[in-house]
C-alpha cells in the first residue's frame, strides 16, 4: 500500500517513538564523528527497521527486551510459542553417547592419530583434554580431519592454514555441450599462505582441447590419468610436438603459446603456476585475441580480407571437444617444422617421467625432477613420494622455497612446526592441496591403510631439504646429548644418511619404534644415493 507523502512523514516520525511490532524502545548510540573534528557526524541509531514481510507470516521478528539477562521475569525458551520449539542442541543422552576411539584417552603429547571413520558421535577429546561438543556441527568433516577436532598436545601457537580439498573448488565448465570437461583451481583466494604458487585440475574428455592459450606465469604440469598431445613454438619460432601419458610431466614457460588436446582415452592433469594469485579465468585465449582486436587490424596483420573473420566464435571456446588426432606424432612434427626446425632436445617441454623406474627405499618410494633433468623448467623442481601404511616422509624442511602439496592418493597427516614455538597438525585426503611455507619443518604420516601418494613442488632450480634425522646424526653426540638429555645408546642410532622415508607400524597406536624392529631399514648405510 501506498501513502501520501505527508503521511509517509508523519508514520515515519512516530516510529521515532513508539515501539514497532513489539520492538523496543531504540538504544541511544553515540554519533560516529567522519574527518576533522569539525566535520560532518553521521547518527543513524534511530533509523527505524520495519520492513513489511511476506504474506502469510506471523509473530515478531523483535523479540522482547524482557528477554535481556537480568531483566527480570524473562520468558523461559519453552513459552515462545506453542509452534515454535527452542533449540536446545542435541539431547544429552546423544551427547553422553560417545567411544572414544583407539589412542584418544592417552596423553595428548603422544599425539597419536585417531581414526575417527567409525565413530558414530566424535567428540573433541584427547586424554585429559578438550570434552564434549552438543553441536551442532559437520560430523563428515570432522572424521575427516581428526588432529583438528582433538588437536595433539604438540601443537601450540598460530600456523596459517595449510590445507584446501579441490573438490570445495568451482569446477569451470568447458564450452559448446557434449560434456568437454573442466577445471577447478587453488589460488590465495582459498589458501592464502599459498603466496609463490598456485594450482589447477583440469579435466578433458576424449579428443577435447585447453584452448590454444598463454600465460603471464610458467606452468608445470603432473598428467594423472590418460593422454595428450601438447604443441607449441618459442620465441625463435622453433616447434614441439609431444605425446604424454599419465605420470608424465610437462612446462611451459611464461608466454610461449600452446594447445593441449586429450587422447581418445581422455585427461585429467595438475597445474602448477608460480604466482600465488594466479587465475585460470585470467589466461590469454586466442579466441579473445581474435575478438578484442578490430577486424581491420585483424586483416592488416594476416594480409587477408577482413571477411575472413565473418565466421569468427562469438565468445571463447575455453575447453571443448574436438576430433581424433590425425596421423602419427612423427607426422604431427613434420607438419609444424618451419625455417627454425624443432626445439633441441635440452629445451624440451615434456619429461617423460612414467618411464623412469622410483628409487626405493625402506617404507616406500621417490622420484626427484628438477632443472637438473628436466632443464627448461628452469626454477621448477618435485619429490613424488609413495608411503607405505605405517611409514611416514621423514620430519624435514626446505632451504629456499615454499613447498606446493598435492596428495594423489590415500590419507596422511602433516604437522608443520614455525619457530620457536608454533605447530599445528593437518589431515589430507586424496584431491586435497597442500602448502608449507620455506624452512618450516615438517613430515607426511601415512594414517590409512593403502600405499600413500603425494608431490611435494618447489621454486627452485634443485630440489634440497634437509633431513632432521640425519642433522643430529651429524652432530657431535656430546652436542646431541647434553641438548636434548638423550641416552648416547639413542644417538648412536642417529643416521649418518638421508632417509626420505622411514617404516612404520599400521597399528596406529604403537609407541615403540626401535631400529630393532627394523633391520632392513640400514639407517647408519653410508652409500646409495638417487
Amino acid at each position: 500500500m501506498k501513502f501520501p507523502r505527508d503521511v509517509s512523514f508523519a508514520l515515519a516520525a512516530s516510529y521515532l517513538t513508539t515501539p514497532v511490532l513489539g520492538r523496543p524502545a531504540p538504544p541511544v548510540h553515540k554519533r560516529q564523528i567522519v574527518g576533522s573534528p569539525n566535520g560532518p557526524e553521521i547518527d543513524n541509531s534511530d533509523i527505524p527497521y520495519a520492513a513489511v514481510g511476506p504474506v502469510g507470516a506471523s509473530g515478531n521478528i523483535y523479540g522482547s527486551s524482557s528477554l535481556l539477562g537480568g531483566a527480570g521475569d524473562s520468558a523461559p525458551a519453552t513459552e515462545i510459542g506453542p509452534n515454535v520449539p527452542a533449540h536446545t542442541g542435541p539431547s544429552e543422552k546423544y551427547v553422553g553417547d560417545y567411544e572414544l576411539a583407539p589412542g584418544q584417552q592417552v596423553a595428548a603429547d603422544i599425539g597419536l592419530y585417531l581414526d575417527l571413520t567409525t565413530n558414530p558421535n566424535p567428540q573433541p577429546i584427547r586424554g585429559g583434554n578438550g570434552g564434549t561438543d552438543p553441536g551442532p556441527r559437520n560430523e563428515a568433516i570432522q572424521r575427516q580431519n581428526p588432529d583438528a577436532l582433538a588437536r595433539p598436545g604438540s601443537d601450540m601457537g598460530d600456523i596459517a592454514n595449510a590445507k584446501w580439498p579441490m573438490g570445495l573448488s568451482s569446477a569451470r565448465s568447458g564450452t559448446g555441450g557434449g560434456n568437454p570437461g573442466w577445471a577447478r583451481q587453488q589460488n590465495t583466494n582459498e589458501l592464502p599462505v599459498a603466496i609463490a604458487m598456485a594450482g589447477v585440475d583440469m579435466r578433458l574428455a576424449p579428443n577435447a582441447y585447453r584452448e590454444l592459450h598463454w600465460h603471464s606465469a610458467n606452468e608445470w604440469s603432473y598428467i594423472l590419468t590418460g593422454g595428450v598431445r601438447i604443441a607449441s613454438m618459442n620465441q625463435n619460432g622453433e616447434t614441439f610436438v609431444d605425446d604424454l601419458q599419465a605420470g608424465d610431466l610437462w612446462f611451459f614457460p611464461a608466454g610461449v603459446p600452446h594447445s593441449i588436446q586429450a587422447t581418445e582415452e581422455g585427461v585429467e592433469f595438475l597445474l602448477v603456476f608460480n604466482q600465488g594469485t594466479f587465475s585460470e579465468d585470467d589466461t590469454n585465449l586466442v579466441t579473445e585475441l581474435f575478438l578484442r582486436n578490430p577486424k581491420e587490424a585483424l586483416a592488416k596483420n594476416f594480409q587477408t580480407d577482413i571477411s575472413t573473420f565473418d565466421n569468427l566464435p562469438t565468445d571463447q571456446k575455453y575447453i571443448f571437444n574436438g576430433t581424433p588426432m590425425e596421423g602419427t606424432l612423427e607426422e604431427a612434427r613434420a607438419s609444424v617444422n618451419g625455417p627454425a626446425g624443432h626445439l633441441p632436445a635440452n629445451e624440451s617441454y615434456s619429461y617423460h617421467l612414467s618411464a623412469r623406474e622410483p628409487y626405493l627405499v625402506p617404507g616406500g618410494s621417490v622420484k626427484i625432477v628438477d632443472p637438473s633433468t628436466f632443464p627448461i623448467a628452469n626454477n621448477f623442481s618435485m619429490g613424488l613420494f609413495t608411503i607405505e601404511p605405517g611409514a611416514m616422509r621423514e620430519i624435514h624442511w626446505h632451504l629456499t622455497s615454499d613447498e606446493w602439496n598435492f596428495f594423489l592418493q590415500g590419507q596422511g597427516r602433516v604437522t608443520v612446526f614455525a619457530g620457536p614455538t608454533n605447530s599445528r597438525t593437518f589431515d589430507y585426503q586424496a584431491g586435497d592441496v597442500g602448502y608449507i611455507p620455506v624452512a618450516d619443518s615438517h613430515y607426511v604420516e601415512n594414517t590409512g591403510n593403502e600405499t600413500l601418494v603425494y608431490m611435494e613442488v618447489l621454486q627452485a632450480p634443485r630440489y634440497i631439504d634437509v633431513s632432521a634425522a640425519q642433522w643430529l646424526g651429524l652432530t657431535p653426540s656430546k652436542v646431541v646429548r647434553e641438548t636434548l638429555n638423550l641416552d648416547q645408546s639413542f644417538i648412536d642410532t642417529l643416521p649418518k644418511t638421508k632417509r626420505y622415508i622411514v617404516p612404520g607400524n599400521t597399528n596406529l597406536t604403537t609407541t615403540n619404534f626401535t631400529v630393532a624392529d627394523y633391520p632392513n631399514a640400514n639407517l647408519n648405510a653410508t652409500s646409495g644415493g638417487i
